[in-house]
């Protein structure tokens, strides 16, 4: 049964940030990926999820590598993708032992994906709801997909949807006729928060 995005515990959100920089800092040392021992996992964390790492250095992004859907219990998705986050963006440079002892983990557990009912710009805008709404567009011109975060960074719906637009390959102003847009919520939790606040 895949885990229940909004309910994970906080000691297993402490336990998911440490496996994340465990294994950064494991492939420093030797180049290879170690996954974790899912009897010593938390229950939870060992159920099928599915998750973004994001690794920041002084709000500098290092690297952000997800998967939208669960096929793996949670620890190895999380281990997996804290890795290609550090060695496999290829937007970025790798991830330095400097980098390692400086940034800051994120990780982002999806929910499930729930297809949006918008056939036009407008009908989207209308529907997003800012801050809240991960959004995953698929099409056979491109695909991509806009964490819940993003919204941070953006000072408007029109923003955000213009700049998802052009991360998923699809021309400015076009509305192809195959795509299928489904939005997603997250749990989020880093380093610098305070889990057992959550």
């Amino acid at each position: 049964m895949p885990v229940d995005h909004a309910g994970l515990a906080p000691a297993t959100r402490r336990w998911l940030l440490d496996l994340a920089r465990r294994t950064v800092r494991r492939a420093l040392d030797d180049g290879r990926l170690h996954l974790p021992d899912l009897d010593e996992a938390p229950p939870d964390a060992a159920a099928p999820g599915a998750a973004f790492v994001t690794l920041r250095r002084d709000g500098r992004l290092l690297g952000c590598i997800g998967s939208m859907e669960p096929t793996r219990p949670l620890a190895l998705d999380v281990a997996a993708h804290a890795v290609d986050a550090a060695f496999r963006d290829p937007r970025l440079p790798t991830v330095t032992l400097d980098d390692w002892e400086h940034m800051d983990i994120e990780i982002s557990v999806l929910g499930p994906l729930h297809p949006m009912e918008v056939h036009d710009r407008a009908e989207l805008l209308a529907a997003l709801r800012p801050g809240v709404d991960g959004v995953l567009l698929t099409s056979r011109e491109g695909r991509g997909t806009f964490l819940p975060s993003v919204w941070h960074q953006v000072g408007s719906r029109e923003e955000f949807v213009d700049l998802l637009w052009r991360k998923a390959g699809l021309r400015a102003g076009r509305w192809p006729d195959d795509l299928l847009v489904e939005r997603y919520e997250v749990d989020e939790f880093g380093e610098h928060d305070d889990p057992s606040s959550s």
